[in-house]
């Protein structure tokens, strides 16, 4: 079923602000924390330092309303930079494949893709972008459910 949820980015505290988050609305993650060293490497990926392993890749808590909170570690030490203002996506889980490409193709027009939507080794479809008024946007299809 189609949703809408916020994704957040934090340097290096996702996990204690999700358990943060846990305790004040008393509800639960919707599966464990995923972690970086989870990640499959890639042809010219750099290895992951050590420390960075255990960051947070994904972790979502349903909050109200059907409203789910995302997050993820973006630190320095892997190529982000998080100023306040590009900490916060908007991330819409669409049903199909065409639903995807379709949103995905309207919301970049005049803006700037950041990855271009794709298979993932998640399961899903997945892309992301920041639209020309520098809203940024994730776009996740489940392909496998």
């Amino acid at each position: 079923m189609a949703r809408t949820s916020t994704y957040l980015n934090f340097a290096r505290e996702t996990e204690a602000a999700f358990n943060f988050y846990r305790s004040v609305f008393g509800t639960e993650f919707e599966s464990d924390f995923r972690r970086m060293g989870d990640v499959p490497a890639h042809d010219g990926m750099p290895p992951m330092a050590e420390e960075d392993k255990t960051l947070v890749m994904h972790v979502a808590l349903p909050i109200l309303g059907g409203h789910v909170l995302m997050g993820t570690d973006s630190p320095e030490s892997m190529g982000f930079t998080l100023t306040q203002g590009d900490n916060v996506h908007i991330n819409l889980e669409v049903d199909t494949p065409s639903e995807a490409q379709q949103l995905f193709s309207a919301l970049s027009d005049g803006g700037t893709v950041g990855m271009d939507l794709q298979p993932m080794f998640w399961g899903a479809l997945f892309g992301s972008l920041t639209d020309k008024f520098g809203t940024s946007w994730m776009i996740n299809c489940a392909t496998t459910q």
